[in-house]
């Protein structure tokens, strides 16, 4: 059997495991400058500046334990897996005695807010900044792009909120 794609061999350069909220990355504010009557954008999610800040953190951390700190920021063709977890809404439990039971009518997955690829980015733009890679656009892939509920069975899913993220170099085998 031929093949006109590539044979890829991933090799895991980087494993990470973040806590906290994850948060999206892309909607913003225009507005006037009061003194200045410049434009200025801002983000519109209160939450986007702590994630990133989480992730920095967490990466920078992982990247002191690297047994090759040299080998980083990565370079060349890189695939991302990416999953985050994030909380169930108070509704999705019963009341009183059933508190912290699970309703049958809850969902199985978080199909609402925020975006998948808009959590991707913000979490692309704070590794960048952690120097994982050199830049975003190193990434060509992403194999498994996921957003589940926390402790929910999926064995990516935290039991808090976060991401587990794995980065691997695509190199022709």
């Amino acid at each position: 059997m031929t093949s006109t794609a590539h044979d890829y061999a991933p090799a895991i350069a980087f494993d990470l495991v973040v806590r906290g909220r994850p948060a999206p990355q892309g909607s913003k504010k225009a507005f006037n400058h009061n003194s200045t009557g410049k434009i200025i954008t801002q983000e519109m999610s209160k939450y986007v500046r702590p994630w990133r800040q989480d992730v920095r953190a967490a990466a920078e951390d992982a990247l002191r334990l690297e047994d090759d700190p040299h080998a980083f920021p990565l370079n060349g063709p890189l695939s991302v897996d990416m999953v985050f977890s994030v909380e169930r809404p108070k509704s999705h439990f019963g009341t009183g005695r059933n508190a912290g039971v699970l309703k049958r009518s809850a969902p199985p997955y978080p199909a609402s807010m925020p975006d998948l690829s808009k959590l991707l980015r913000s979490t692309e733009d704070a590794l960048t900044s952690a120097g994982v890679w050199r830049d975003d656009a190193r990434v060509v892939e992403c194999g498994r792009l996921a957003k589940v509920y926390t402790a929910s069975g999926d064995p990516d899913s935290l039991q808090v909120p976060g991401a587990v993220i794995r980065v691997r170099r695509l190199e022709v085998a």
